[in-house]
């Protein structure tokens, strides 16, 4: 029976997805795994999450926070069932994931496009949004979800327009958990939360990166300033849960890794999907928790942030990260 502990939980990430751990059938959360990844952690030396300036827009006002808001509105989906798409960075260079992304929104502001003015992204044409995440290749593969991507533009639109990001940071009185749920209720494709046997398990990792991010791009100051960090989870994605599984956190059913070799889709809120994104919070969770008894307390986003970091360079032959088409990561 999975025991894990709750502490401050006060967006429900934790409690909701804790049942399906302690009845998860493919996935596995391992207790020697969690407690050597924490030594090693502990042994590392980790710098805080910094805000890369060289690509991320930043002027240190409203602006920044508002781009914050329409990169995290788009960050989801960065693989393809092709090869995956590649985009021109605002200095030429390629990117790919992430990165690309970050480079795109980048390369539309030196165009001159405002991103962060609602009326702009209610009244741009549609060919001008999507111009801005054309491949690096003619030939190459566009970003997925293209039709979806301009919509949540267009979300954020309607969502600036009637409160403007300064006032709905404001609102928040510095609580990152009070403006990850005014972010999730304002903008609905923020809200990652499943419906199961009519109880609700919430994961809201776009909602909480969002978070995250304001704070690096602000350099825990002025518009990125939270009192409450120490609340947030895990951002449950397709990248850090096959970190986990290279450490041997996370063990897989033996279905469920024939399934990810052979690269199927695992479809979203099904139960693999469901178990692999609960596992990710709460090994997170878990780790996070060996780590304050190591005498080396961090946040779990800062767990995140480390363990993200290395799924940037994992090696060859490395197990495969699930494939989930969904808008939320």
């Amino acid at each position: 029976m999975f025991e894990g502990s709750i502490g401050p939980d006060s967006l429900a990430v934790l409690r909701s997805t804790r049942p399906l751990i302690a009845n998860a059938r493919s996935v596995t959360i391992v207790p020697d795994a969690v407690e050597a990844t924490a030594a090693l952690l502990a042994n590392a030396e980790l710098a805080p999450p910094e805000w890369e300036t060289g690509i991320h827009f930043r002027d240190d006002t409203w602006r920044t926070a508002a781009w914050v808001l329409v990169l995290d509105a788009l960050n989801f989906c960065f693989w393809s069932e092709r090869p995956d798409p590649e985009l021109d960075g605002h200095d030429g260079t390629r990117y790919d994931g992430y990165w690309a992304l970050v480079a795109a929104l980048r390369k539309a502001i030196d165009r001159g496009q405002p991103l962060w003015d609602a009326d702009y992204l209610l009244t741009a044409p549609d060919a001008e949004l999507v111009a801005i995440f054309d491949p690096a290749d003619p030939d190459g593969v566009p970003i997925p979800q293209l039709e979806r991507r301009v919509a949540h533009l267009r979300e954020v639109g309607v969502g600036l327009r009637e409160t403007p990001i300064e006032e709905l940071i404001s609102a928040a009185n510095g609580s990152a958990v009070a403006l990850a749920d005014a972010v999730r209720r304002r903008f609905p494709s923020f809200n990652d939360i499943v419906l199961i046997d009519g109880q609700e398990v919430r994961f809201l990792k776009r909602a909480q990166i969002l978070i995250a991010d304001l704070h690096g791009a602000f350099g825990g100051a002025g518009l990125g300033k939270f009192h409450d960090l120490h609340e947030l989870t895990a951002f449950a994605d397709y990248k850090v849960p096959q970190v986990l599984r290279r450490f041997g956190v996370l063990r897989y059913s033996s279905d469920l890794e024939a399934a990810l070799h052979a690269r199927q889709l695992i479809p979203a809120n099904s139960p693999w999907e469901l178990e692999i994104r609960a596992a990710t919070i709460w090994g997170c969770e878990l780790i996070r928790q060996a780590l304050v008894a190591q005498g080396k307390p961090l946040m779990a986003m800062e767990i995140d942030w480390a363990l993200w970091l290395t799924g940037q360079e994992l090696p060859a032959g490395t197990e495969p990260y699930h494939r989930t088409p969904t808008i939320f990561y």
